[in-house]
């Protein structure tokens, strides 16, 4: 029996790079369960990083009042499965055979679950932390978010799809 791959370890410090604490003011980081209950409900961007390095950057716009919380929120659900951070942690964690085998494990075992639970799992695979910045509406996130991708881009960790 293979061992399964090694679950990304959390990093001790809590700092954001000292060129993204220029743009704007950054939340501490959280594992992303406790994220969840404490993102703001005002649109901004949230970072994501896994094993101590940002992987991905995202914005929320108004969305009904509940801004990046209920962005974040669609990925829990398992909703997000196939746009933003929820697929492209759902990719990576496809990528890793030792996650699918694990998958197929519980599969063969009788565990059965629907598509979105495997998207959650996903996520949970990718041990993530976030931390946010608000902003006054969308328009000012998608232009943050647009500085983020530029400054991170160039270092080629980015998960990001449409860069």
């Amino acid at each position: 029996m293979q061992e399964p791959s090694p679950v990304p370890t959390r990093p001790a410090a809590d700092t954001t790079p000292p060129e993204l604490a220029e743009l704007a003011t950054w939340s501490s980081w959280l594992p992303f369960d406790q994220a969840l209950t404490q993102a703001p409900r005002q649109p901004g961007v949230y970072l994501a990083r896994s094993a101590g390095v940002i992987v991905y950057v995202g914005m929320a716009g108004e969305r009904k009042g509940l801004g990046i919380r209920g962005r974040l929120a669609i990925y829990t659900s398992g909703k997000g499965a196939v746009s933003g951070l929820g697929e492209a942690a759902f990719n990576r964690a496809l990528a890793d055979p030792s996650w699918v085998r694990s998958q197929l494990t519980a599969l063969e075992a009788g565990q059965a679950r629907a598509a979105k639970e495997w998207a959650r799992a996903a996520l949970d695979h990718a041990a993530l932390d976030l931390a946010w910045a608000t902003t006054p509406d969308r328009t000012a996130a998608l232009r943050l978010e647009a500085q983020v991708i530029a400054l991170l881009h160039p270092h080629g960790t980015l998960w990001n799809a449409r860069i």
